[in-house]
């Protein structure tokens, strides 16, 4: 799929409630702490490294715990390539029978 489409997606994607997206849609957490720093849980790299959804949910937990008093913002990136990938085969399907 072109760059164009994966931008349509992102576009579509901005105003949704991303505390409420699968753990598969989501490419990283970047947590904003206090004193201008951050750290990233790259939860691609986690997939890839064969955990599954619950190993990662519990590894994001444990870091949010273990960071809790010092995070000021939590920032979800987006895996807009899989989210297009699952929902645009459906949407055509949708479409096509209108």
């Amino acid at each position: 799929m072109s760059p164009d489409f994966f931008n349509k997606w992102e576009h579509i994607l901005e105003d949704i409630e991303k505390s409420k997206i699968p753990i598969q849609f989501l490419k990283k957490l970047v947590v904003k702490l206090e004193g201008k720093k951050q750290h990233t849980v790259n939860i691609q790299t986690l997939l890839k490294q064969g955990l599954d959804h619950d190993q990662i949910e519990d590894v994001i937990s444990r870091k949010l715990y273990e960071l809790d008093d010092q995070i000021v913002n939590i920032e979800f990136i987006l895996n807009v390539e899989s989210i297009a990938e699952m929902v645009q085969p459906e949407t055509d399907k949708l479409l096509n029978r209108l």
